[in-house]
């Protein structure tokens, strides 16, 4: 129940009901639930907080609507947000469990999200959201995919905490004579400056005296554009390989299975004699030789009372049920020229299979060498399994293509010049891109430096973006009048910009967005990060190298986290 200040709610309390028979099984399935949970926690409205608690239920009617009406009728909650059960499956049951606990209908809500989310994919039309009130409470029902809950919470959350004040009662007059002043401001600013253009950022062509004096992208958490950047980094396709060194940094996308066993023959582990091992201690004949050499095999059949020098790795011969090692024996007679045993002294006894690999022993055909989401290290030790068990090509997931690109009229190649001219300086972060590229295997492709001129840098971009998955240029994304990455991104090559600004120090502007593949390829990434060094190198690997990992399939995509003691 919201608690109360003098008469008001201090905060919204808000329910976020994950309906899901995966999640309520296994709750570390549940994505939907804690990205919903992270927004509202994050999103203060008109000096209120909101405080969220959260559950998760099967697709059960029964189950539906005992949770939502105990938030509504017992806990009295502002808000429920049931995730998941909108679509068109059989199990999809949310919004039939949850409309007949309507008093009211709010379909206004329900047009926003819907219209918000087609204007992203067409695939929203496959959505049912619905939105009603029962007693004080606001109901809504939204998509379960993380990017689909938040897109269409994004839609309403500013007029959530107005809708939830007259639900309660209240005039909501404030909100009104914000939205009188608000109203005031932007007919007055469009009448004298003429601004109609769509685009948050900056227009292209307008004079520098319309540019904007303030970022319109809102401050996201760290935590928040990292999230937005994994929604966004999905696995690339499986391709068939061969197994050899360029291997190293791919993923396994299927388990691979031994094709020929290991060892392949019966084989000694150790330098000596292959005997049978009923004869026992005693003086022997050496009717042959057996060493890890195809054309050194002794095929005669090894009778009682008899024994054959051996080496380690070689084949065990025909008739011989152990090996004795070389220590435990003693030469009695050479040939006469001295060069090789013709009798050997075995001094003890050994049991039937002593020292021998049997075939199979280590590795059977069909036995699973390696599994699906196994990475190939730089240690090489993969590869040598899948080459003895005669395994010759693999399915691994495609490894990402990425560019850099540098922008600035004043950004120089320190190879191009050994002296600057005033206002000039070396560009030192595509260096250090592609250093960082070689570093941790991913193909790199250099785009040079671009200046800042609008045409030049679509031009760039778009060559750049036809031969890369992800593009990362660096400069040109803060708010000075030559800033130009963000509005051509959105005003010329159409991309949808995630997010411009981030709660973090360096790396504050770092930008992420996307552009649609063609043909049916992957989406393309595009990262513009700052033209500080620090900042690029910093949001680098803070932002572009795990997006990079988690295309190419790495189960532990993420930058690890280390505590450390500071020592001030």
């Amino acid at each position: 129940m919201s608690s109360i200040v003098q008469g008001k709610p201090e905060y919204y309390s808000v329910g976020i009901l994950t309906v899901s028979d995966t999640c309520s099984r296994d709750s570390t399935k549940d994505r939907s639930g804690p990205v919903l949970k992270t927004l509202f926690e994050e999103t203060s409205q008109l000096k209120k907080p909101f405080h969220v608690k959260t559950k998760i239920v099967k697709d059960d009617t029964f189950e539906i609507q005992k949770s939502v009406k105990d938030w509504c009728d017992v806990e009295n909650l502002d808000l429920v947000v049931t995730t998941g059960g909108t679509g068109f499956g059989v199990r999809d049951i949310t919004p039939e469990a949850v409309q007949p606990l309507f008093e009211k209908t709010c379909s206004g809500i329900t047009y926003a999200m819907i219209k918000a989310s087609l204007e992203k994919t067409e695939f929203a039309a496959l959505s049912r959201p619905v939105c009603g009130i029962r007693g004080n409470t606001i109901i809504l029902t939204i998509p379960g995919s993380p990017k689909g809950a938040k897109e269409n919470v994004q839609a309403i959350l500013n007029v959530l905490p107005h809708a939830i004040d007259l639900v309660r009662g209240e005039s909501g007059e404030n909100v009104h004579a914000q939205l009188r002043v608000e109203s005031h401001e932007c007919v007055h600013h469009d009448h004298k400056h003429g601004d109609k253009h769509q685009y948050l950022s900056t227009s292209l062509f307008g004079p520098v005296s319309q540019r904007k004096r303030k970022s319109p992208y809102p401050m996201i958490t760290v935590a928040e554009a990292l999230n937005i950047v994994a929604e966004h980094s999905n696995i690339l396709s499986p391709i068939k390989v061969p197994v050899d060194e360029n291997l190293i940094g791919m993923v396994l996308a299927e388990d691979v299975v031994a094709r020929q066993p290991v060892p392949g023959y019966r084989a000694s582990i150790l330098d000596g004699y292959a005997v049978i091992a009923n004869d026992g201690p005693g003086v022997y004949p050496v009717i042959g030789v057996s060493i890890a050499n195809t054309s050194h095999l002794s095929t005669n059949k090894l009778q009682p009372g008899q024994i054959a020098r051996i080496t380690t790795g070689g084949p065990v011969p025909p008739g011989a049920t152990a090996v004795v090692m070389v220590e435990d024996t003693t030469l009695v007679r050479a040939s006469e020229d001295g060069l090789q045993e013709e009798s050997v002294e075995i001094h003890v006894q050994v049991s039937d299979g002593a020292n021998i690999r049997e075939i199979g022993s280590d590795t059977s055909i069909g036995t699973i060498v390696a599994r699906k989401g196994e990475l190939f290290s730089a240690v090489g030790g993969e590869i040598g399994v899948l080459a003895s068990v005669g395994v010759k090509e693999v399915c691994v997931y495609r490894l990402p293509v990425f560019g850099v690109l540098s922008t600035g009229n004043e950004v120089i190649d320190f190879k191009s010049t050994s002296e600057l001219k005033y206002g000039q300086i070396f560009d030192s972060n595509r260096p250090t891109l592609l250093a960082i590229a070689k570093a941790t295997g991913f193909e790199v492709k250099d785009f040079g430096i671009v200046s800042d001129d609008a045409k030049e840098l679509e031009k760039r971009l778009k060559e750049a973006l036809t031969q890369v998955d992800v593009l990362v240029s660096t400069g040109g994304v803060s708010m000075g009048e030559l800033d130009l990455f963000k509005p051509t991104l959105q005003q010329s090559l159409g991309a949808t910009i995630h997010f411009g600004r981030v709660k973090m120090k360096p790396g504050k502007p770092t930008t992420f967005a996307t552009l649609p593949g063609t043909a049916g390829a992957p989406e393309k990434l595009i990262f513009g990060l700052p033209g500080n060094p620090a900042s690029a190198t910093v949001t680098f690997y803070l932002f572009v190298l795990p997006a990079l990992r988690k295309l190419a399939g790495y189960e532990n995509w993420n930058s690890p986290i280390l505590q450390a003691e500071v020592d001030i």
